[in-house]
């Protein structure tokens, strides 16, 4: 091993293979950085030119955009008016949605008006219009009472108009019909009665019983966020979960460091261990640990304990000068690094490949480039929560279009990187009513402390994501789709994902607003592979931390072998069986029957090739803010 592993600056190569492939001329493309990709003539291309190729008026959009971008978190006010205008204008020009609209207001306002009357006179009389099922804003007996259901009431006919208005308008394109509607829900809840202290009977009953004070208490809250907020630090209580100390304290050590990853190999609990060891490539848009947190819900610790040697990557969280870091390069530095490192520790053995959202993606497309190139050092390949086809990317997709990512690619280009309170006022925006509201009227109208765990302390701790890859992962993606349709390159030519043949045990998450599980299970129409899918209660990050003992988990699993029909999603969810408890075990359990034995477990480090332990883990490079 070369001296390159030891100053931690090396890029890791796949192993040559003897395979005799069919070669064919590659086709037209244009080169951006390390990533070699097809295109969209019309738009420009993924990570953008540099500064020395753009001119004086280039230059000057792209310094307005930014600017501009700093003041509205990265989103395009050009596409936001696109989308209003494409609704307003074929609002206007449609009298018969003009006139149900208006039929729907007259009946609406009668059936309040005959609420009204029986609600002044009954106690507990029938509610005229029910909230949403994930709405649990107006569940309190108290919004019963007169005449606080007289005010929800009416929000939610209002709330329910506004849906019909932004909806169902003919010549409006989807993104731009989803983009209104999401738009209207969200002004509509800044005047949601549970906002205010005169219209929520809690506040009101917490003010008659505490005098008022809960507003001082409040305002104290409000205070402390707004300093830690103009501090850049987490809110408050996230202090006391710091990795190395509190969370991410499994046993292990750094064996291998670059300029973009380390590896951590975690230290054996058993006499025997199962002879091919277990990769985890997590995502990049946050810290590693959500898969290490506190002792009693870390799957690194768990899955140790079960006898598998872990290993997992932790990625820097980078700067400016890592601003033309491509999508191949998180590959290359990231996927294929770490699995020279595994190899070298754990000779003559194959992987079990583990990727959690965005890792999940690039693992799927390192695996397929492994499969094309005759690369067989992976065993298993499993993903949490990972989409490969962006056709339906949920409410993320409503930030995601041609404008929207221009946009940000100018915001990027002035700072080098996305920074991560951008990342996560959208994640916010998404989820508003959780994350803003009902968490803003706790605090400041309750006057309550908001409760912190090491989940929510962890989804605090984001990272960076460099220009270039964050502009290639956008366009080639969500805009092009190019890893679903074939026109991902990996070196001369594309990746397909049936070029992955090995087994695969995916994971979707029910209530997942970052990769919906219906996209996530689109894995059955793209890899040549036996499956394995698991449908488990919670979201894109509980759903995953689910440790065996958690209260009210449920799950659904169910084998598709290669050559068997393709059973869609919504069938696939009615008829399968519902389990209770945690998955963890039957993938657990499905790694041993993919596994060639036990045997003794290996080294640390593999000191010989290089690799020898550098740090204790955590490591240096998740402690980075």
């Amino acid at each position: 091993m070369t001296q390159d592993h030891q100053d931690h600056t090396s890029s890791s190569q796949s192993p040559s293979t003897n395979a005799t492939r069919m070669e064919f001329p590659p086709r037209s493309r244009q080169v951006s950085g390390s990533a070699q990709v097809l295109r969209r003539s019309h738009r420009r291309p993924a990570g953008g030119a540099t500064t020395r190729e753009e001119d004086l008026f280039t230059l000057t959009n792209r310094e307005a955009h930014g600017a501009l971008g700093m003041l509205t978190g990265g989103v395009s006010p050009a596409s936001l008016m696109q989308a209003v205008t494409d609704w307003g204008w074929h609002l206007a020009m449609a009298p018969g949605k003009q006139a149900e609209l208006v039929t729907k207001m007259a009946r609406k306002s009668a059936r309040l008006a005959q609420y009204m009357v029986s609600a002044a006179s009954e106690q507990d009389c029938p509610r005229c219009i029910e909230p949403l099922a994930h709405d649990d804003r107006f569940d309190d007996p108290e919004w019963r009472d007169w005449p606080y259901n007289l005010i929800h009431q009416s929000f939610l006919l209002g709330q329910q108009w506004w849906h019909n208005a932004t909806t169902g308008v003919d010549g409006v394109s989807p993104h731009h019909e989803d983009m209104v509607n999401f738009m209207s829900r969200q002004f509509l809840d800044i005047f949601a009665p549970s906002n205010y202290p005169l219209t929520n009977p809690k506040v009101a009953r917490r003010t008659l019983e505490r005098g008022g004070w809960n507003f001082v208490d409040g305002a104290r809250h409000f205070a402390e966020d707004l300093r830690r907020t103009q501090h850049g630090e987490p809110p408050a209580g996230a202090e006391h979960y710091r990795p190395g100390e509190t969370v991410a304290v499994t046993p292990g050590q750094v064996i291998y460091r670059n300029r973009l990853i380390e590896v951590i190999q975690y230290s054996p609990t058993t006499e025997r261990v199962q002879a091919e060891p277990v990769l985890i490539v997590p995502a990049w848009i946050m810290k590693y640990y959500i898969l290490d947190l506190s002792p009693e819900n870390s799957l690194v610790r768990w899955l140790r304990d079960q006898g598998h040697t872990v290993f997992m990557i932790s990625w820097k969280n980078p700067d400016s000068d890592d601003r033309d870091l491509g999508m191949d390069d998180y590959r290359e530095l990231g996927v294929m690094a770490a699995l020279d490192a595994v190899n070298a520790v754990v000779p003559e053995r194959k992987i079990h490949a583990v990727g959690y959202c965005l890792g999940g993606t690039l693992l799927s497309i390192a695996s397929a480039a492994m499969g094309r190139d005759g690369d067989d050092r992976l065993a298993t390949v499993t993903l949490f929560a990972s989409e490969t086809d962006f056709e339906e990317p949920g409410e993320l997709g409503l930030f995601i279009d041609d404008s929207q990512v221009s946009f940000l690619e100018d915001l990027m280009w002035k700072q080098g990187y996305l920074d991560k309170w951008q990342m996560r006022s959208t994640f916010m925006f998404l989820r508003s009513n959780d994350l803003v509201w009902s968490a803003s009227v706790k605090a400041y109208l309750m006057g309550e402390a908001l409760p912190m765990n090491d989940l929510m302390a962890w989804s605090t701790d984001a990272t960076r994501m460099p220009y270039r890859m964050h502009s290639e992962y956008l366009r080639r993606m969500y805009l092009d789709n190019a890893l679903a349709e074939g026109n991902f390159y990996v070196g001369d030519h594309p990746v397909v994902l049936n070029d992955i043949r090995l087994p695969m045990f995916v994971v979707g998450t029910r209530t997942d607003h970052i990769a919906p599980w219906r996209s996530v299970y689109k894995i059955h129409l793209l890899a040549g592979s036996d499956i394995t899918f698991v449908l488990t209660s919670g979201g894109h990050n509980a759903g995953v931390v689910s440790e065996p003992g958690h209260p009210h988990r449920v799950y659904q699993i169910a084998d598709k072998p290669a050559e068997a029909p393709y059973v869609e999603p919504d069938r696939w969810a009615a008829e399968v069986p519902e389990h209770a408890g945690s998955w963890w075990p039957e993938w657990q359990t499905w790694l041993v029957e993919h596994s060639s034995g036990e045997s003794e477990p290996p080294s640390m480090g593999a000191s010989d090739a290089g690799y020898r332990p550098l740090a204790a883990a955590p490591g240096s490079y998740v402690l980075q803010s």
